[in-house]
């Protein structure tokens, strides 16, 4: 049966109820190999049948409202953040919605309120959102799609753009350009117009809802002239003004949308009626600039061009001194001194001598003409390049509100690249502690979609070591996270390759564009993974160490020591091989780990023992269960199976050294691109964040001066990784 906007059949709303209920029964089963990623298709299902057609977004609200009422009715917690967030988005798509609905809704999540964390805050922030919707309704819409374009207006300064980096370590070279495509596949093409007939178009039927004609007004909207733009900033006062006032002067708001309606429809060229799609109202792709994470400053230098606001065609010549041509500045460099010595004589006597016209006249009768130059930038001069472009002296003015700027980063990978992102987070913290520059513009928020290679490395034991740990965390703490990000990262190699097997003519999948507009506008929500710092110390008589960040492990290795375990028969006396195991080489190397055990209470003294080893894993792994509890896991290896085993134990910081004339191998987050070699010493503890911890000889904004105690001694200076999820814990 056709579904229309004036009604939609009782058979679609029924389909509807299926949809959802097939998405609570997997919800409520235990968890099964594959089970996450078919809960994810059947969430990205539903909201594909959404986008295409939003008149559906009414009987699904009704039904998900129903649910989040049986959900708290029989206590049901597991159903209740899929819900809210699956209402949120339904909204959010949706192109009008009955008052009498949004008053149920709002009771609704009113009466979540009362649930613990963090069930509270996702229901309080958006009966916030639905409040707000109700007042003015379509200013979700319009605000999203305002932010995600850069539509410029004056009252909603707000811009938010989507970068994604993969790993190379991760995905083969041969499926980046599938993966571009599929990324950057955003229908309209970055015309702005379109999108403002968009706000437009939706704006208008959400606020008067039957009394206006979908197709008329589609189709005056496709044939408006110079009037569009006025008519977009008018929309846009009169929905915020409507934000900021409240509910008063009901009329009046109704009458000014009224009247916007019909001068469009009076302004269009061609008056005459068309049928339009009602498609054009659906919420547009977010802007996604793909990256393929090989510098490790590239996403330090995609932040600098965001908040400067660089057109996409100029990065390179502001930040990015690599591929700067010296051949296509030559161009725009400046070859005079600027010394009046140094002119010729008949461009000199030009300039001097006084021209009897007008400013004008004068202007144009000076021969003489400095070429606007261009600055060669340096890898050092970057920082004071933004320091410039603040002041305004860069070449880009930026606009007075701070912060007004969000970068969501986007990283595709597996326990290797959020290791470098932690990295990239650290550099970004210490440079930020000197000059408090970037943070002041742009709002920085992290995703990750965990995605692994189908051949992963093998550990000593012969078994394919798990390189998906922290995504592994990340879905237990959040469940919905595991459904729809974490379930689905498999199958996007897979698409990848189904997609370059195909002809380079067929249009890209929007697959992977969907799971990336859902994650980044609903997951607000962050996990803070724990990140420790390690000071290598190398052998020999030089002093020179490093230091490096890791989220995942720490795994340390003696080369000289035997690959292979001896068995036990290899220990029994009187054996062959008795006598070659017996030497000291094999029985590992002696080292001395002082180390400081962890415990809720944070009183414990530092320990200290030796021990023969042939091998160490640090992991961090943080517990589910004791949130609070920041401490990373410490085993060791043994060669021997008949000597005891030292077992595992939890440690805040730890200190090794080797006792003997050897040196063992370091390998962070299991990437083979941070491999250290001719270790002697290691020291790990938490990562101090460097906006805590530089300068400590200037006063703090949390001091109050001298005879008062400093405030900042209470405050947490660790460094951690915030991962948006969908449901977050507290740091």
């Amino acid at each position: 049966m056709e579904e229309t906007f004036g009604g939609v059949s009782s058979v679609v709303e029924t389909s509807l109820y299926h949809n959802v209920h097939s998405i609570l029964r997997e919800l409520d089963c235990e968890p099964q190999a594959g089970s996450a990623s078919n809960k994810g298709m059947l969430r990205w299902t539903l909201h594909n049948r959404v986008d295409r057609n939003p008149s559906i977004s009414v009987p699904l609200v009704r039904v998900l409202i129903k649910e989040l009422e049986k959900a708290e009715r029989i206590d049901s917690k597991v159903r209740i953040i899929p819900l809210l967030h699956t209402l949120s988005y339904a909204v959010l798509q949706s192109v009008f919605i009955p008052e009498d609905l949004y008053q149920r809704m709002y009771i609704c999540l009113k009466s979540l309120v009362t649930l613990p964390v963090p069930y509270c805050a996702i229901a309080l922030n958006y009966a916030r959102q639905m409040k707000m919707e109700q007042i003015a309704p379509g200013i979700l819409y319009q605000r999203r799609v305002i932010a995600e374009h850069s539509l410029r207006n004056d009252l909603y300064p707000l811009h938010e753009k989507v970068f994604v980096f993969i790993d190379p370590a991760v995905f083969p070279l041969s499926l980046v350009n599938a993966l571009k495509a599929d990324v950057e596949c955003a229908d309209p093409g970055g015309d702005p117009l379109i999108y403002k007939r968009r706000v437009l178009l939706h704006t208008v039927i959400a606020g008067l809802g039957k009394q206006c004609r979908v197709d008329q007004l589609a189709h005056a909207l496709e044939h408006l002239g110079e009037d569009l733009e006025l008519h977009f900033q008018e929309v846009v006062t009169i929905l915020e003004q409507r934000t900021e006032d409240g509910a008063s002067e009901d009329n009046q708001y109704k009458t000014r949308l009224q009247e916007i309606y019909q001068a469009i429809l009076t302004a269009a060229k061609d008056p005459a009626s068309c049928p339009a799609s009602q498609a054009e109202t659906q919420l547009p792709s977010p802007e996604v600039s793909f990256h393929v994470w090989t510098k490790e400053d590239e996403i330090w230098n995609e932040l600098v061009n965001f908040a400067l606001m660089v057109p996409a065609d100029r990065n390179s010549a502001y930040l990015d001194e690599d591929d700067l041509k010296r051949d296509s500045v030559m161009s725009t460099m400046s070859t005079d001194s600027g010394i009046e010595g140094d002119m010729p004589i008949s461009e000199f006597s030009a300039i001097m001598i006084e021209s009897q016209g007008g400013p004008e006249d004068q202007s144009s009768s000076q021969s003489f003409y400095r070429r606007p130059c261009v600055r060669l930038p340096k890898a050092g001069n970057r920082m004071t390049l933004m320091m410039e472009a603040i002041k305004g002296n860069g070449g880009y003015v930026l606009s007075k509100e701070e912060r007004n700027l969000t970068a969501r980063i986007v990283v595709m990978g597996d326990d290797r690249t959020l290791g470098r992102l932690a990295k990239t987070l650290h550099t970004i913290r210490k440079r930020e502690a000197r000059h408090l520059l970037l943070t002041k513009r742009v709002n920085l928020e992290m995703y990750y979609i965990p995605v692994t290679d189908q051949s992963p490395p093998s550990n000593q034991e012969g078994f394919p070591e798990d390189m998906l740990t922290l995504a592994g965390y990340l879905g237990g703490v959040d469940l919905w996270y595991d459904c729809n990000i974490a379930g689905l990262g498999a199958m996007i190699l897979k698409l990848a390759q189904m997609q370059t097997s195909q002809s380079e003519s067929s249009d890209p999948n929007t697959f992977l564009l969907d799971i990336i507009s859902y994650y980044t506008r609903i997951s607000q929500h962050p996990v803070h993974l724990p990140v420790y710092s390690v000071k290598i110390c190398f052998s020999g008589l030089s002093t020179h160490t490093v230091e490096e960040v890791f989220v995942a492990q720490l795994a340390m290795d003696f080369p000289e020591v035997k690959r292979c375990r001896a068995t036990f028969k290899d220990t029994i006396k009187g054996s062959v091989r008795y006598k070659k195991y017996n030497l000291q080489e094999f029985y590992g190397a002696v080292v001395s780990v002082n180390y400081r055990k962890a415990s809720i209470s944070d009183r414990e003294v530092e320990r200290g023992m030796s021990l023969s080893t042939s091998g160490m894993l640090i992991r961090v792994s943080p517990s589910c269960r004791v949130k609070s509890l920041h401490s990373v896991s410490i085993s060791f290896q043994d060669t021997i199976p008949t000597r005891p085993s030292t077992p595992s134990f939890r440690a805040v910081s730890v200190n090794i050294r080797v006792l003997e004339e050897r040196t063992f191998t370091v390998c962070l987050d299991k990437d083979s691109r941070k491999t250290f070699k001719n270790v002697q010493s290691i020291e790990v503890s938490p990562c101090l964040d460097p906006g805590y911890c530089h300068q400590p000889s200037t006063k703090s904004k949390y001091s109050f001066g001298e005879g008062v105690e400093s405030l900042s001694k209470y405050l947490n200076k660790t460094l951690t990784l915030p991962i948006n999820t969908f449901c977050g814990n507290e740091q």
